[in-house]
């Protein structure tokens, strides 16, 4: 099976188990989505549920951050990891926002990597989710998913997103992302994984890669 072939029918897996996917991070406009990404970085969608309500409720616009302190944004997000960087990066785009783009989220992959914490990856979700310009995020999951499939070398992350962005047509790369996210938490996980039981693996995996993971398991179970 060649790669475009797995590919093809990799899609067709994911359309039947996640036909209508929506992002799972909570938001109301680009801004509050802007927000959420940058929070969601080594930390869960659904801690970042619970977290932005409260900051939100203060802030939800870009105008309103810049008014709260630093120490106060930090305090709110604390419990989504990184706080002393996040609530910096958090006011300082968003005074960013207001000084260079008049308040509003602007819609370049160039002027959003242009703000203080966000990498290409958030980027490509606020263009995606909130202006509906194709893009395909890759995070660490994805990027773990589309080496294990054997859609990508898997020797970086910007890699794995050209292969994939070959793979899938550009109509598909927003539903795509999402659907191999949700996949990856319900049937593909990073450990204590049976290939044989996955939907995809149990095809799309090569004995040699499910026997590595396997050993590298093991090998950490030892250490710990």
């Amino acid at each position: 099976m060649t790669r475009q072939e797995k590919a093809d029918r990799i899609g067709q897996v994911l359309d039947q188990k996640f036909p209508m996917p929506d992002i799972p991070l909570a938001h109301v406009d680009p801004y509050t989505l802007l927000i959420a990404v940058v929070l969601s970085a080594q930390c869960t969608d659904e801690r970042v549920n619970k977290t932005t309500p409260a900051l939100f409720a203060k802030a939800s616009d870009p105008a309103a951050m810049v008014e709260l302190p630093v120490p106060a944004i930090r305090e709110i997000i604390k419990p989504c990891g990184l706080s002393p960087a996040k609530s910096k990066n958090i006011h300082a785009l968003s005074k960013q926002l207001l000084e260079r783009h008049g308040g509003h989220v602007p819609k370049s992959f160039e002027e959003l990597e242009a703000l203080p914490g966000v990498g290409h990856k958030t980027a490509s979700v606020v263009m995606a989710h909130a202006f509906g310009v194709p893009a395909f995020p890759v995070d660490t999951h994805i990027h773990r998913l589309a080496a294990r499939w054997g859609l990508s070398s898997g020797r970086n992350v910007e890699q794995t997103e050209r292969d994939l962005k070959a793979l899938f047509p550009e109509a598909e790369w927003i539903k795509r992302h999402l659907q191999i996210i949700y996949f990856g938490r319900s049937y593909c996980p990073a450990r204590s994984h049976d290939f044989a039981k996955c939907p995809i693996c149990s095809w799309a995996a090569s004995r040699a890669r499910a026997t590595r993971e396997k050993r590298r398991a093991a090998g950490a179970r030892k250490r710990s």
